[in-house]
């Protein structure tokens, strides 16, 4: 419940007035405002407040769907731009040759990259490994006169 901004509390303005401002006595003492005794309409019309603030009061939770990890495979990408950047910690790791015709053949599965985003430029034609490229790293790839090749 939203509270009104005030310079002085309700409870200040209604000190002598015993009921502050609720009728009856019976009207904000007892079980009738807040829905039942204790914990009455838990698994009624409290549902969505113990759900979202005691998740696991009833061993459950909010259910709903939840991949196996056999299909939710994390990915981890690298931008067009890092990767030149990273030349030289890639050729520590192994993932960049250089081919006969002078381009570099960089294999970022080797490296552990699973996709390859086009953020970034290159400026050497390179013939890139990976798994999966994104639509603006092909042509970028493509525009400087290097390979994509999916692995």
């Amino acid at each position: 419940m939203m509270s009104i901004p005030r310079k002085k509390k309700k409870t200040r303005k209604l000190r002598g007035s015993r009921l502050y401002g609720y009728g009856k006595q019976r009207q904000h003492r007892r079980s009738g405002r807040g829905g039942g005794f204790g914990g009455a309409g838990a698994h009624k019309h409290w549902w969505t407040w113990y759900t979202a603030h005691w998740p696991d009061y009833f061993g459950m939770g909010r259910r709903g769907f939840k991949r196996p990890r056999a299909v939710a495979r994390e990915i981890n990408p690298i931008n067009l731009g890092d990767i030149e950047r990273m030349i030289e910690e890639l050729k520590e790791k192994g993932a960049v040759k250089v081919r006969e015709d002078g381009k570099l053949e960089v294999d970022l599965s080797a490296a552990g990259y699973d996709k390859v985003l086009g953020r970034g430029r290159i400026s050497k034609p390179m013939v890139i490994k990976a798994r999966a490229f994104s639509r603006m790293a092909l042509e970028r790839i493509s525009q400087v006169g290097g390979e994509a090749v999916k692995v």
